[in-house]
């Protein structure tokens, strides 16, 4: 189960890539990694550097996709930006923390972008 798990994981990303990129971003990391921390893809937009979860599941759904983003991994997602912010040279660029969703149906991949989906909450 864990292998097809990865593979469906790794198409949800390869998805998720062209997906952003026919939309205008240039791809800067995926599958970043600093210590215990790891974000799916790091893109660069006209709008800002987006820091994207990919949630990739095969139909039929028990849930959303996205919803298995919750607040544990937003706070995950954005010490891992933080992080990898801290390490650029020079930094003054808008900040989005996304998730993209990918359901695959037989023949046909469904995705769905939520540019923004959250705001880190500081404690």
């Amino acid at each position: 189960m864990a292998d097809t798990r990865s593979t469906i994981g790794k198409m949800g990303e390869d998805a998720a890539c062209r997906y952003l990129m026919e939309r205008g971003h240039a791809l800067l990391e995926r599958n970043w990694r600093s210590g215990h921390l790891e974000v799916d893809i790091i893109t660069r937009a006209a709008d800002g550097l987006h820091f994207v979860e990919v949630k990739s599941r095969v139909a039929p759904l028990m849930a959303d996709p996205q919803d298995n983003v919750r607040r544990a991994k937003q706070q995950h997602i954005a010490s891992a930006a933080r992080r990898y912010i801290a390490a650029l040279d020079a930094f003054d660029e808008e900040v989005w923390l996304d998730v993209v969703a990918v359901v695959f149906d037989g023949s046909k991949t469904e995705i769905t972008y939520f540019p923004g989906a959250y705001t880190p909450i500081y404690t």
